[in-house]
């Protein structure tokens, strides 16, 4: 198979050479889709091809990363971590030999952002694809053209019809959603239609139903195959504007070339140097990741929604969707206050639309393509809004997303992953401030419970107070004192679920008894569900972003809260992982009790700083960086989500992070590179500049910010947002006089 190197040597050419001459790396070039592609135990990365943000997404279509065939190749993914929608396979062969969806052997697969390629070695076809917003381009390369050469195009529910050369049609999704597609190829086929033996049905122009399909039949003497397509939420005629708007030919490699200069002018919004070449790919990569939600759906100024099930004029503001708010509250969202923040602003705005169209007014908290799912726990979009308003951000309705959130947090049940109104058990918590657990040997009765889930008292405690420190910082901004007060005053409720004894969240019933013989490491249910959610009590110990200082005078002072810090980090699983893991899969990613795998705990090395010893952050979060982020298929330790755990990532390799969305600050951790540079989207710039410099030297050993010295382990949102410089001495050992006095300590929630 001489030509299948073709693709290969693209991709190099691609990615290296312009106009003959090597060029320096540009940041797409450091991007690896394939990290974390092998899950250490649930789901895995996918390696997806799309332009940021946009309505078309593609990964291969195969069981896993070591899949052994790729069952056709992709059109359209609707929803992150989701199959994807119509199917496209090209074949040379024997007419009988086809099948609705054809498996397909392959080899030598490359995957960028903006392009991928793949030879068909089965079948002798090598593959090339580039994606544009909501089109996108296939090149087939036939190795020999003896055989009848075809197409099959795929709508696994849903209806296709033909003119004779062009193909559209639509797949019925949930939630009454259709995702339209409209396919035309540079050669006319000889025929189209239905497969029946080894004749073409063609005299029927539709076919409609499960695996519906039509074969595309091309002249033997094919030796390429161009297919271009476009996509839409709207209409089929729709799909073919949005294909004629951005697609004028069937270059592939023009197209890759431009979704190339878009990913680099994007990633380019943060530049970093130093010589650790593997920490450039891990931390590019994950900024690529954090593009990959919320994705626009707005189409020609229109858009259509599953929230009420119409078309909508934008108004000329683009309209986003596809966010599971309880993973990129922490630090994705924040993420894009700083980098995109019109983007961020647009996607508020648009979460205020979803709002309006639906049935009734509670702000989502994981918005698809086809609806919102009301997954997990909690109502953390509150927490979004709260961040960027507090950080500047004005472009959208504060009034109306405090009325929604509000309505989210004290009109819907406050049980996981139910959309019910508010029950038995949110009056309760209303009445008492906590969401009590069930009672030893109590059966489930609560109608607002869903039936496969759990009522994860402590999770939802922990997780509304939140919410309700947001709700108060927003109603303060608007005016309105007497809620603020009432808020600030709510978000306080986690003292109620406090053990005295053990200084642990512990939960408790109806009755006010704490949940006997709960052993922290092991709690009760799947995933600890009785008790917590997808993380045992040592991570949920640490969960008051608002009020740590509280925090610490509650479990017995900074020294005490430091101790028991170094406890969880080194308090052993207990039990062979096998049998721990079956109970709490998404526990990963261990370092004792400590979970870097899963969102809830990404705050938690940070805490140090706010006991005064910032050197153990300082080596905690490298130490983290390096044993589970790393340039491989396995080098991320737990479920990615789209952005929710590289943007973990980003943040601590450029060295702060956010740890309480809707407070203006960052905490300062330690930088992996030499310098970092961040356009802030208002024509300025913060930088991040390390002396004495070297991958081994974590620990801080001074500080300036702006040219004056700086002994805080924390700097305002307002001192990044106006441009600057953070200049840090780094050291191999640490200095653990920096920022070690009280002074120095980063502001925590009072309730003035």
């Amino acid at each position: 198979m001489k030509r299948l190197n073709f693709s290969l040597l693209w991709a190099v050419w691609l990615t290296t050479i312009t106009n003959g001459f090597a060029q320096t790396k540009e940041p797409v070039d450091y991007v690896n889709p394939y990290i974390g592609n092998i899950s250490h135990l649930l789901v895995p990365t996918y390696p997806t091809i799309h332009l940021p943000n946009s309505m078309l997404r593609v990964y291969p279509e195969r069981e896993n990363f070591t899949g052994n065939v790729l069952n056709g190749l992709p059109l359209i993914v609707i929803s992150h971590r989701g199959s994807s929608a119509f199917n496209l396979s090209p074949f040379q062969g024997a007419l009988q030999d086809i099948q609705s969806v054809i498996p397909l052997g392959y080899d030598n697969e490359v995957i960028k952002p903006n392009y991928y390629s793949v030879d068909l070695d089965d079948q002798d076809i090598a593959v090339q694809y580039a994606p544009s917003h909501q089109s996108g381009i296939y090149t087939f390369d036939m190795s020999h053209t003896n055989e009848p050469v075809y197409l099959v195009l795929n709508t696994r529910d849903g209806e296709l019809s033909h003119d004779g050369y062009r193909v559209s049609g639509y797949q019925q999704l949930d939630n009454n959603t259709k995702v339209y597609i409209y396919l035309e190829t540079d050669i006319k086929p000889l025929e189209i239609g239905t497969h029946k033996g080894e004749r073409l049905a063609t005299q029927e122009k539709t076919t409609k139903g499960h695996n519906a399909y039509f074969v595309l039949k091309f002249p033997n003497n094919s030796k390429t195959l161009k297919a271009r397509y476009g996509v839409s939420f709207i209409s089929a005629e729709q799909a073919k504007k949005n294909l004629r708007r951005e697609i004028q030919d069937y270059d592939v490699e023009a197209l890759a070339k431009k979704g190339r200069d878009v990913w680099n002018k994007t990633l380019n919004k943060i530049q970093v140097s130093g010589t650790d070449e593997n920490a450039k790919t891990v931390f590019y990569t994950s900024l690529y990741r954090t593009y990959e939600r919320m994705i626009c759906l707005s189409e020609d100024g229109q858009y259509f929604s599953a929230y009420d099930g119409k078309i909508h004029n934008d108004n000329g503001r683009p309209f986003y969707t596809d966010d599971w708010i309880w993973d990129t509250y922490r630090a994705t969202h924040p993420l894009r206050v700083i980098i995109e923040p019109q983007m961020e602003a647009d996607m508020i705005n648009s979460y205020l639309l979803m709002t309006q169209q639906m049935p009734r007014p509670w702000m989502p908290n994981f918005p698809e393509v086809t609806g919102d799912s009301r997954r997990m726990n909690s109502n953390h979009a509150v927490a979004m809004v709260a961040d960027a308003y507090n950080k500047g951000l004005r472009n959208f309705d504060l009034a109306a997303a405090y009325q929604a959130s509000k309505a989210a947090i004290t009109e819907k049940t406050l049980a996981p992953w139910s959309s019910k109104p508010a029950g038995v058990l949110d009056q309760f918590y209303k009445d008492h401030g906590y969401f009590p657990s069930l009672a030893p040997d109590e059966k489930e009765t609560v109608p607002e419970v869903h039936s496969w889930e759990r009522r994860q008292p402590i999770a939802v405690t922990l997780g509304t107070v939140y919410d309700e420190w947001c709700l108060a910082q927003i109603a303060q901004a608007l005016g309105k004192k007497e809620e603020a007060q009432h808020f600030a005053e709510r978000s306080l409720n986690y003292r109620k679920v406090l053990n005295p004894e053990t200084k642990f969240f512990h939960p408790k019933d109806t009755f006010g008894v704490f949940m006997p013989n709960l052993d922290y490491r092991f709690p009760p249910g799947i995933g600890g569900r009785d008790a917590y959610d997808e993380n045992t009590g040592y991570v949920y110990r640490f969960d008051v972003p608002h009020n740590i200082a509280d925090l610490i005078q509650l479990i017995g002072g900074k020294q005490a809260f430091v101790d028991a810090l170094e406890n969880m980090y080194s308090t052993p699983l207990g039990r062979g992982r096998p049998d721990f893991y079956h109970i709490y899969a998404d526990h990963s990613g261990n370092v004792g009790q400590y979970s870097m795998g899963n969102e809830p705990a990404m705050h938690i090395p940070y805490l140090y700083n706010y006991a005064a010893q910032p050197w153990r952050t300082q080596k905690r979060v490298r130490n983290l960086l390096q044993q589970w982020f790393r340039n491989d298929v396995m080098g991320i330790p737990g479920d990615e989500d789209g952005g929710g755990l590289t943007s973990f990532v980003v943040f601590s390799s450029l060295g702060f992070y956010p740890i309480t969305p809707g407070l203006p600050m960052y905490v300062i951790g330690s930088p992996m590179f030499e310098t970092a540079s961040l356009s802030l989207g208002n024509g300025k710039t913060f930088q991040v500049v390390c002396q004495n410099y070297a991958p081994e030297n974590k620990y801080i050993q001074s500080a300036k910010l702006n040219g004056v010295p700086w002994n805080k382990s924390w700097f305002s949102h307002e001192e990044l947002r106006k441009g600057g410089k953070l200049e840090l001495v780094m050291g191999k050992h640490p200095n653990k006089t920096w920022a070690a006095t009280d002074d120095a300590i980063p502001p925590s929630f009072t309730m003035n």
